[in-house]
């Protein structure tokens, strides 16, 4: 029973599947040759992350396959009503990377409150010349604590930064249609805790009353989430970070948000021309930018594999 692993696994997921009698594939087939390969190799399950798409062509002519697993919660690049409809079984990992993102989030909300993204720009080139006039420069950071966190999107990866938030001493409030209360449970290192129950808001209130703005939300077919009239809502000064799927911001208008002052910073982890971002966005001083790498620690990338593992040998019946 062989498994392509075409975006990588990691090696605790290859070690599982591998006790349990599996040949794992790791072998980065490009996209063109993927039905090829699949059907030559009898390939039955197909694992991937966000690079590899899993499209009609693919479920319609590799016969020999009987899962699409997706290394992470997002399944966009995966066609999986047609799939399912075709008898194929599509898995995924939602729980394994929420602490990762949420964390990732909060990189980038530090590095723009005390301007670590232009800082780090900046100080190898004249940070020996012009030391005085960038400490000046940057004497206006500011702090986390106190201030209020809009989390549009409550589901495991919004509640994860809900107990961040509050840990921090933050004022969480939050948007989602399909979520009316979360119980945010926020444990401290002694074994105590604290339980928190956030009703959610309508989105206009969570966009009037934040400090700092953070989307959880899937991949958008119509329209953005935050768009010009969205940003026009906001607090002057706000700071918005996107750590969910390129498209949910209209980019152009952030970043006039961001040259009127309107919008303090941002933070981005992900793009609308993913993977090749505008220029316009990758230079401009006020963005912390990381590659699309939410997801992208030794811990979530273990439990990922670990995860994968375990449903494909629980739905082969293998133990």
């Amino acid at each position: 029973m062989k498994i392509l692993a075409n975006d990588g696994l990691d090696q605790s997921g290859i070690d599982a599947l591998t006790q349990k009698g599996f040949e794992v594939i790791t072998t980065k087939v490009p996209q063109e040759f993927l039905v090829d390969y699949i059907n030559e190799n009898k390939i039955r399950t197909l694992l991937v992350r966000s690079a590899t798409q899993v499209r009609k062509d693919i479920i319609d002519n590799c016969p020999s396959l009987g899962i699409i697993g997706r290394g992470g919660v997002g399944m966009d690049n995966i066609d999986v009503d047609y799939a399912r409809s075709k008898g194929i079984h599509v898995i995924n990992t939602p729980s394994a990377s929420s602490a990762s993102v949420a964390e990732l989030v909060f990189a980038h909300l530090f590095s723009g409150a005390r301007f670590l993204e232009d800082a780090n720009r900046k100080m190898p080139q004249v940070g020996d010349t012009e030391f005085a006039s960038l400490k000046k420069a940057y004497a206006g950071g500011i702090e986390l604590r106190g201030k209020t966190i809009g989390i549009i999107g409550m589901g495991r990866i919004g509640q994860e930064v809900a107990r961040i938030a509050l840990g921090l001493g933050m004022r969480v409030i939050a948007a989602d249609n399909n979520v009316g209360r979360a119980s945010i449970k926020v444990k401290f290192y002694n074994n105590q805790f604290i339980n928190v129950d956030i009703e959610t808001e309508p989105l206009q209130d969570v966009l009037k009353h934040s400090d700092f703005i953070t989307l959880h939300v899937p991949a958008q077919k119509d329209g953005y989430i935050i768009g010009k009239k969205e940003l026009e809502v906001m607090k002057d000064g706000v700071a918005v970070v996107n750590c969910s799927r390129g498209g949910v911001i209209d980019e152009e208008a952030l970043i006039e948000a961001l040259d009127s002052g309107k919008v303090r910073f941002a933070g981005l982890d992900v793009f609308i021309n993913e993977p090749t971002p505008s220029k316009a966005i990758l230079n401009h001083p006020k963005i912390s930018l990381t590659p699309h790498t939410g997801a992208s620690t030794l811990e979530a990338q273990d439990r990922i594999g670990l995860s994968l593992a375990d449903q494909i040998a629980s739905i082969l019946q293998i133990h």
